[in-house]
């Protein structure tokens, strides 16, 4: 049974000021996928998740949401489905995990609707339960990343976009950030795209990736095939 087409970008070039920071891209996102873009700083990865969001101003190019151009506009993106998650953890640090936690769920107006999203994002990450009324500064750098994540999961999206959610984090936290993507992927069935630098963790459980390289992409495969074909290796040594 052949996948939905959820997202796609199509022909996208971004320009900040006089900078090409995306040339022609073109990304395709199935149903229940998790999608690496990956490729060195600068390369245009970011670009492309606030091009589908509606954060970056395409020149040129399209999104479509299930097959039906769209003009990207944050809250209209999150009332379709989509769930971005900026890279870095900001979390309100003055306020409480569970004030954070409602944060994401703004649009969802019944309290008892709200309080039954919390606990069912708990249950995902537990490690969060006991800390519910804590205030977020209080939190390890894990757990705020956890926190974030969470947050991230409260409208219930059908595609989460992910920028960068590893990034400051030791090795053993990005085991566990990308074990929790991969747990959210198969638990909720949610489709995940993904911006990362760590490479082998991510194409481990990516189901196809794209590499970019000074606005271009350059390859296109699953993980495995990307990870066999040497191309990660020669555009971060150049």
């Amino acid at each position: 049974m052949q996948k939905e087409i959820l997202l796609k970008l199509e022909n996208a070039s971004v320009h900040y000021g006089g900078v090409l920071a995306l040339d022609n891209a073109t990304i395709q996102i199935d149903e229940g996928e998790i999608v690496a873009l990956m490729g060195p700083n600068g390369a245009g990865k970011s670009t492309i998740i606030k091009s589908i969001f509606g954060l970056a101003s395409p020149s040129r190019g399209r999104v479509e949401w299930h097959e039906t151009e769209v003009v990207p506009i944050p809250h209209e993106m999150v009332q379709r489905g989509i769930s971005y998650v900026p890279q870095g953890r900001q979390v309100f640090t003055r306020l409480s995990v569970k004030e954070n936690l409602e944060i994401g769920g703004y649009i969802i107006h019944n309290k008892k609707e709200r309080n039954r999203r919390i606990e069912e994002v708990l249950d995902i990450f537990p490690d969060l339960k006991t800390k519910l009324n804590a205030s977020a500064k209080t939190l390890s750098g894990g757990q705020q990343q956890m926190l974030v994540l969470a947050r991230g999961l409260m409208t219930d999206p059908k595609v989460l976009l992910l920028d960068e959610p590893t990034l400051g984090l030791s090795p053993k936290l990005v085991k566990q950030v990308f074990a929790k993507i991969k747990e959210i992927n198969e638990r909720r069935k949610t489709t995940i795209l993904v911006v990362e630098h760590n490479l082998k963790t991510l194409l481990e459980i990516a189901h196809r990736a794209y590499v970019l390289v000074r606005g271009e992409i350059v390859a296109r495969g699953t993980g495995r095939d990307i990870e066999k074909s040497g191309i990660l290796k020669k555009v971060f040594t150049e």
